[in-house]
């Protein structure tokens, strides 16, 4: 076990991973400041994966494809997050914990655990000796990985510049991808991580295999704990006296886009089944009637 722990960098990964975000755990706890958050998140992962990839050394063309994923996501993903909260002021995710030391704590071990555990399949493929030609599954996975972060990064530019408008204060935003998924960067986020997963496949072996625990640990947490279940609720809380916004919701994919035509028009037990629409998104506007 202690071995497999060394071999496969669980270790070191979940040690480093600790240090990186303890100090901003401090900074955020001690003045109260959350603007931190995200950017140490998105940017350990980073560091994960350069140091993995340098720890092992042995530079196959898939760790460095890998890699080379992480860091554009984690750059772009982290440089966008922190000027976006510089820029607004806050973030309403964190309403009420930011004056809460043991409910800030509990945020940050769940940090900790969410860039270990997704990290996972790029952390064992850079650990990995096996160097298979490409296959099928390489390939599926880089598309995957491509088509979630440009969604993600077009949803984001989008939302960003939508509520930047003045016109647009007070509105929710349904415009450009927004207009076919309620959350379209939550589902390029979830997408992409797929991709990483599917594309570290061929290099698998055994008790490897776990690693599918990533995407998992992805959907879970953006649709059931910190993401879509947290937004859905302050949308509602704002919105629920607003006829258009109880149409856009109920002909409006929460997660995976779909034309509005085609979603209106499917059942709910299809909708909750496969397309993710809980009844804890809707939760408020049930409170409310």
């Amino acid at each position: 076990m202690a071995m497999a722990l060394y071999a496969h960098f669980l270790l070191i990964t979940a040690i480093v991973t600790i240090g990186y975000q303890l100090p901003f755990f401090l900074i955020a706890a001690y003045f109260k400041f959350d603007k931190v958050i995200d950017f140490a998140g998105s940017t350990n992962f980073v560091i994960l994966a350069i140091m993995t990839l340098l720890l092992k050394g042995t530079w196959h063309f898939r760790q460095i494809v890998l890699t080379m994923f992480v860091l554009i996501w984690g750059l772009r993903l982290g440089t966008f997050l922190l000027l976006r909260i510089l820029q607004w002021g806050e973030d309403r995710r964190f309403d009420k914990i930011r004056d809460n030391p043991t409910s800030l704590a509990g945020l940050w071990t769940l940090q900790c655990i969410w860039i270990w555990t997704v990290s996972l399949p790029v952390t064992i493929v850079n650990a990995s000796e096996r160097d298979p030609s490409l296959k099928p599954q390489d390939i599926i996975g880089w598309i995957m990985w491509l088509v979630g972060i440009t969604i993600e990064a077009i949803a984001d530019q989008q939302k960003l510049k939508f509520k930047k408008s003045t016109s647009n204060k007070g509105k929710w935003c349904n415009i450009g991808a927004w207009k076919y998924s309620r959350h379209p960067n939550y589902f390029g986020e979830i997408l992409l991580w797929w991709g990483i997963f599917i594309a570290s496949i061929p290099v698998l072996e055994g008790g490897e295999w776990l690693v599918i625990v990533s995407p998992i640990f992805t959907t879970l947490l953006l649709s059931l704990v910190t993401g879509i279940s947290i937004l859905e609720a302050s949308a509602d809380k704002r919105f629920s006296a607003v006829k258009e916004y109880k149409v856009y919701k109920s002909t409006t994919s929460p997660l995976v886009p779909l034309p509005p035509a085609i979603y209106g028009s499917l059942p709910s037990w299809f909708r909750v089944t496969f397309l993710f629409e809980f009844p804890l998104y809707s939760r408020g506007l049930h409170n409310q009637a």
